[in-house]
């Protein structure tokens, strides 16, 4: 696969501060399934990981997307409100947002001013001030985790997890609310003693509200094959029911709620 996510990441958040915008790869409306009650989701565009199973292997590339202005994402949102209700709002979801996290700042300030809900779907790969300042006006993180352990971690993405734990436990220092999400890929991150090793981790974290299984599938290895990419889990299936109950069995003994998406 090309690397093309992380070369001039730092100019095009230069850029994309000039211009007020974020590089958007596409928008949902009426999202469930990114957060609390009805959602507007923004995809934007990059991200530093290769996931071996990412459906979406099109937003990896900082190239690809169309810029948004914050004021356009801003109006978008305002027409959707009255279908928010008490829970609902915006989710900033990707590629990887944390990429453009100085122009998200800006939008979440705004959208509060409008009363609306913001949610940052993150794989938590940078945590610094400008991070930890997008942190402040984020309502709401779910936060990837794609392997406890740093090999298998390294294995699925390319890079290590030790700042997406730096991130998490940025984020319990805050007492602010967080969801962790974890794709259950059989052979990958299915191993008990590693799910056990998950759960011990995060045992005594406050913050966390849920975990969301979130059951592997290759609806989009067709946008590999677009891209002349080579799919590495061809042979992988998803996993079967009595799998996820188990995997739900053991985090249930770690974490407060556990549901399979």
């Amino acid at each position: 696969m090309k690397n093309t996510s992380i070369t001039g990441s730092g100019n095009l958040i230069a850029n994309l501060k000039k211009a007020e915008a974020l590089r958007v790869h596409s928008i949902e409306t009426f999202g469930t399934h990114d957060g609390p009650g009805i959602r507007l989701v923004i995809f934007v565009q990059g991200c530093q990981f290769h996931c071996l199973y990412c459906a979406n292997p099109d937003t990896i590339s900082i190239d690809g997307g169309t810029l948004m202005s914050l004021d356009q994402i801003v109006a978008k949102a305002k027409k959707q409100k009255p279908f928010f209700g008490k829970n609902g709002g915006v989710t900033i979801s990707g590629g990887e947002p944390l990429l453009q996290r100085a122009m998200l700042k800006e939008l979440f300030n705004k959208l509060h001013k409008e009363g609306i809900h913001t949610t940052l779907d993150t794989n938590g790969k940078v945590i610094d001030k400008q991070t930890k300042d997008l942190l402040e006006t984020t309502d709401l993180v779910m936060l990837d985790i794609k392997h406890i352990n740093n090999d298998w971690h390294h294995k699925i993405t390319r890079l290590s997890n030790v700042n997406t734990l730096k991130f998490a436990e940025y984020r319990e220092s805050t007492g602010k609310p967080m969801w962790l999400r974890y794709v259950l890929v059989p052979g990958y991150s299915d191993q008990e003693e590693y799910l056990h090793q998950l759960g011990d981790h995060f045992k005594n974290y406050k913050s966390i509200e849920k975990i969301e299984i979130l059951p592997y599938h290759k609806l989009g290895v067709h946008k590999w094959e677009a891209l002349g990419w080579k799919y590495e889990l061809e042979h992988v299936e998803s996993p079967e029911i009595t799998s996820l109950k188990k995997v739900s069995d053991i985090l249930q003994q770690y974490f407060r709620r556990v549901e399979v998406g």
